[in-house]
């Protein structure tokens, strides 16, 4: 195992090498692992993440900073910055995690990117996890729009039609399929004033309408692109609903951010 290699892909060297093997340590190894590290790395890294987004977005307000923040630090983020690491192959895991393929694991992998950021903190202080955290987090912050991070698709789609000044969409389940254990719902989404109607599936009723309203928000902004005030020709409204209404989307569940009620619509156009 490479250590050195791990610590040039940090850009730290630790001066207690004990602390960084603590750190790669998971619990099924031995009994000095690195959850009480994983605790206070968490802590260090919302910290670094609230100063980088605090002193990046003058004009964002608290809520939209909070959504930023803990879509950085959830696990799924923090795994993929461990993949770029290739962390995996520097844990120390028991014999049975090895078998059931704890290297791969999510959890794992976040979990002890936390750990080794609590442990440089501990090793050098708080300067040198901040500048460990920002070369993680600036290049991401890069290619990001801070507006639409973190957002789900159904308040992207109705933060775009209010914009617009168009009504919000309306949701309705058309269908479901499979067992009573594990359905998949068929719902639908409507956008009357433009002439959209689309379809999405998933595993809930939210889930459906997230793949629905994902789907729906792509249309949208096409329609509008080829709208007259962009000079260019509108397809007729017919051809709108045809090319929407076969289109489907799978998608797993997703958390809504808001289910405001919309106003009603004009006559619904028949299915295809």
């Amino acid at each position: 195992m490479n250590l050195q290699l791990l610590q040039t892909r940090l850009g730290y060297t630790f001066q207690d090498a004990g602390l960084l093997q603590q750190a790669l340590t998971h619990r099924s190894h031995s009994s000095l692992h690195n959850e009480r590290l994983e605790f206070l790395g968490d802590s260090v890294l919302n910290c670094v993440v609230a100063s980088i987004l605090y002193e990046r977005y003058l004009a964002i307000d608290e809520g939209d900073l909070s959504r930023l923040r803990a879509n950085l630090v959830k696990q799924q983020s923090l795994y993929e910055i461990a993949q770029k690491l290739e962390l995996s192959q520097f844990l120390r895991l028991g014999e049975g995690e090895l078998k059931s393929g704890g290297f791969r694991r999510p959890s794992i992998l976040a979990d002890t990117l936390e750990a080794l950021l609590g442990a440089i903190f501990l090793d050098g202080g708080f300067n040198p996890a901040r500048d460990v955290i920002r070369a993680f987090y600036i290049p991401i912050l890069d290619t990001v729009d801070p507006q639409t991070l973190g957002k789900d698709a159904k308040t992207l789609l109705q933060e775009f039609l209010q914009s617009k000044k168009i009504s919000l969409p309306l949701y309705n389940v058309v269908a479901t399929h499979g067992a009573a254990h594990s359905q998949e719902f068929e719902i639908e989404c409507l956008v009357p004033k433009l002439g959209i109607q689309v379809y999405g599936r998933g595993g809930s009723r939210r889930a459906g309408e997230q793949a629905a309203a994902k789907l729906a928000l792509e249309v949208a902004e096409q329609a509008l692109l080829k709208s007259p005030a962009a000079g260019r020709k509108t397809k007729p409204r017919a051809a709108q609903l045809k090319l929407a209404g076969i289109a489907t989307v799978q998608t797993s569940e997703a958390k809504d951010v808001t289910d405001s009620e919309p106003s009603p619509p004009p006559a619904k156009a028949a299915h295809k």
